[in-house]
């Protein structure tokens, strides 16, 4: 017994590590003087070093379930805690330079460590009630995060329509999981597939509320509308982490539910497949109209989601459904963390103005916002034309040419609005202007992030390769 339990607490090692490094950092806050609160900070990149190191050894173990069938520990869990956790990382170095003026900020480390844990637990969480209280506290942490800016209105009103927002999409959530828990028998996944077969009334209704309660997490089409408000309103550091993280554990959560539903009865392949169209297509179109670069990503992060779903939607009918949502994932979070270190880099700097002429003042990160902008569109050899790439296919392959075709308009639309913020970086000039910057704590996870676009693009073969291993999740 005594074996079994130590097991099980290392199958969780990762997570293990970034709660008690949470609870250290907060402990640590409230007891460093102000000149000492950085301290804080180093805790969380070492604790996060941590969890990274434990996640990438569990890539040598075995696929499995474990507490009782409620936790996966499979490749897609373990990737997607990866992912995650470099997001964090960066976020985090971000942040050093962002709150060093506050009294005291070591709390918001506790903090962003806590969402990153929720994320993780939403990407494994194969049970119905661990996911939901996996989703609150990845959310609960994001509404607090968002207001950090305790005296700017634009936070607070971003903070507020988020929490709204959320709590529609929680309570109906709720009632989802409960018709699902009524139908199924029970909560977990693996013994709740028979009780759903029949595909009743309440199953369907209960499929589509749990779907939609995680489409607010992802920043997806009907409950998308904070998104852009949290990109603007929220520090810049806080937007980077929150439109990236828990897209990841949502968009996993979103593949292990589908995988026990049937899909006659529900149509859920439809539904997801409606979801991406109306996701990127009202994303794209909205996106054109913008002039404030953080506005600007919170739409484009709304048509990105779009994209992911369509390999959702290719689940089950194509060897690259998943493959090409974890590459996806990759190419996004750093393209995403990327383009909003610029932002933070400039001292929160958004409006298209403060761009003009950005290429001969800080040539270098004008360069890195560009790459990632090419990536967003899905220009080779970047990340986001290999993750486009398989996405399509996975889409073609499960007979959905309609929905391809679909994104790839969306994707020539979205040129027009990356072009405007990098025509005036390199074709409006503004002599002698000066552009003050953060410092080199912000820099490197920017510059970082465009690098790891390329370097994700150029071995796009080798990982969707890697990740082709995952094609099933237990």
């Amino acid at each position: 017994m005594q074996g079994m339990m130590a097991m099980q607490v290392m199958d969780i090692l990762p997570e293990i590590t970034l709660l008690v490094t949470g609870i250290i950092v907060l402990l640590y806050s409230l007891a460093a003087p102000r000149r000492l609160q950085l301290g804080a900070a180093l805790l969380a990149l070492a604790g996060v070093g941590g969890a990274v190191a434990a996640s990438i050894a569990m890539l040598e173990g075995p696929q499995r379930l474990t507490f009782a069938g409620t936790y996966s520990i499979d490749w897609a869990a373990v990737w997607a805690k990866i992912i995650i956790l470099v997001a964090a990382a960066a976020v985090i170095a971000l942040s050093i330079p962002w709150f060093k003026t506050d009294p005291r900020f070591g709390e918001y480390y506790t903090l962003l460590l806590f969402s990153a844990l929720g994320a993780i637990l939403m990407a494994g969480s194969t049970d119905l009630m661990e996911l939901m209280m996996a989703l609150l506290l990845s959310s609960a942490t994001g509404y607090v995060l968002t207001a950090y800016h305790r005296r700017s209105r634009m936070s607070s009103e971003a903070a507020m329509k988020y929490f709204l927002l959320g709590a529609l999409s929680s309570a109906g959530m709720l009632m989802g999981l409960a018709l699902l828990f009524g139908e199924g028998g029970t909560t977990v996944y693996e013994s709740m597939e028979d009780g759903l077969a029949s595909g009743g009334a309440a199953v369907v209704a209960g499929a589509a509320l749990v779907i939609t309660g995680l489409a607010f997490k992802l920043g997806s089409f009907p409950v998308h509308q904070w998104m852009p408000d949290v990109a603007e309103g929220a520090p810049a550091p806080v937007a980077a982490f929150i439109t990236s993280a828990p897209k990841v554990g949502g968009l996993v959560a979103i593949v292990r539910l589908v995988a026990i539903l049937p899909e006659q009865s529900v149509g859920w392949r439809l539904l997801i497949a409606v979801l991406a169209a109306a996701s990127m297509t009202i994303g794209n179109l909205a996106a054109l109209w913008q002039t404030d670069l953080r506005r600007l990503l919170g739409w484009s992060s709304v048509s990105q989601t779009g994209y992911g779903l369509m390999g959702v939607a290719a689940l089950g009918r194509s060897d690259l459904a998943l493959p090409s949502v974890l590459f996806f994932l990759v190419a996004y979070m750093f393209a995403n963390v990327g383009a909003f270190g610029v932002v933070t880099e400039l001292r929160g700097r958004s409006k298209l103005a403060d761009y003009e002429g950005l290429a001969g003042a800080r040539p270098v990160l004008a360069a890195s916002l560009v790459v990632v902008f090419l990536s967003f569109i899905g220009i080779p050899p970047l990340a986001g034309f290999g993750a486009k790439l398989a996405l399509f296919a996975a889409s073609i392959d499960a007979g959905y040419t309609w929905l391809a075709v679909l994104a790839a308009v969306n994707t020539v639309i979205s040129i027009f609005y990356y072009a405007r913020f990098a025509g005036a970086m390199y074709f409006l000039r503004s002599p002698g202007r000066a552009v003050p910057v953060l410092g080199h704590w912000a820099a490197v996870p920017a510059i970082g992030c465009a690098i790891a676009v390329i370097v994700a693009g150029v071995t796009a073969e080798f990982l969707i390769g890697q990740f082709m291993a995952v094609h099933q999740v237990p």
